[in-house]
């Protein structure tokens, strides 16, 4: 396909801005499912809880970040998830996501909704947007043999929201991809990095069955990962956009969820993260909510998160 000059000028200058924008700078946050565990879609009220729960953690500060997996609303084709209006009320930054995988009108719809969110809300919406994250873990789930999508489909789906944002607000906010760092260290997802301005990193050493896992080796595992996956995108800024140790749950080889260990494992990774300003969105606030999570990677247990206390001590 032929392009005048002047758009690939403009593509270009959109592309260096958005490499400079998408630098770590810090950013603490969460990552909010949109689904309870009893599938009943989250509210806007839901949502203003969690973020008003996250901006007030005892022993630590600042986490004022929302990961989101989807811009649509639970149980709809394609209508604005209520998270938006809910991190606008909350003043919560946003690190949207666009699930791909399933079927080609995926991208379709999710492109509809954040169309839809930029025409509804505005500025209000839009200045809150750090990050677009086009899909999650679906090199993974493609090679595993689950439902996921192949390099060349995801490339495809990142060059269409890159089109969907052109001459919006949103145009020049950094898209990335957020997947495992075995997935973006196999040479055949290589052209996907080629096409992103940042890499999302999910680490969890909890589930590296094959290799030394305990907590005492959860570092090294977690660390591995992520300066493999640093060394492979270049200039790139790599977030970490998944992480987290479990308080209760089965254990993996030699990995035990606990509260304790959980506690460890937030002192050694997020701790560390922090002090080198690196993007961070943990894995989670809350998991088990109208239902049990197995494992339970929460911060706080089920119940009302203006009630409970965290499971464990979040101080650095």
């Amino acid at each position: 396909m032929r392009f005048a000059t002047s758009v690939l000028g403009l593509a270009a200058t959109a592309s260096t801005a958005a490499a400079v924008s998408a630098a770590n700078s810090g950013i603490k946050g969460f990552n909010y499912g949109a689904f309870f565990l009893n599938q009943a879609a989250k509210q806007q009220a839901d949502f203003e809880y969690e973020f008003n729960r996250a901006k007030n953690l005892p022993g630590t500060s600042g986490w004022t970040s929302a990961r989101l997996y989807s811009m649509i609303q639970w149980g709809t084709a394609s209508d604005v998830i209520s998270a938006i209006p809910a991190a606008i009320s909350t003043k919560t930054t946003l690190l949207l996501g666009l699930w791909t995988s399933g079927s080609d009108q995926a991208i379709t719809n999710e492109i509809a909704a954040l169309k839809a969110a930029i025409n509804n809300y505005g500025s209000a919406f839009t200045d809150l947007v750090v990050g677009i994250s086009v899909g999650s873990e679906d090199l993974y789930r493609d090679a595993s043999g689950e439902v996921g999508i192949g390099p060349q489909k995801l490339i495809d789906c990142i060059t269409q929201v890159r089109n969907a944002i052109a001459g919006t607000p949103l145009q020049g906010i950094p898209v990335g991809h957020v997947d495992t760092y075995d997935s973006f260290l196999n040479g055949t997802n290589r052209a996907v990095i080629d096409n992103i301005d940042w890499l999302g990193f999910d680490g969890y050493p909890y589930w590296e069955l094959t290799k030394p896992n305990s907590i005492g080796d959860a570092p090294e595992r977690f660390y591995d990962g992520f300066n493999k996956t640093l060394a492979l995108a270049g200039n790139k800024p790599v977030y970490v956009t998944e992480t987290g140790w479990p308080v209760s749950g089965k254990t993996v080889g030699a990995a035990v969820p606990s509260k304790e260990n959980a506690r460890i494992y937030w002192q050694d990774i997020a701790c560390s993260l922090i002090s080198r300003g690196v993007n961070l969105w943990w894995y989670d606030l809350q998991e088990s909510q109208w239902g049990t999570a197995d494992p339970d990677f929460g911060i706080y247990p089920a119940g009302d998160l203006g009630s409970v206390s965290a499971s464990y001590d979040l101080s650095c």
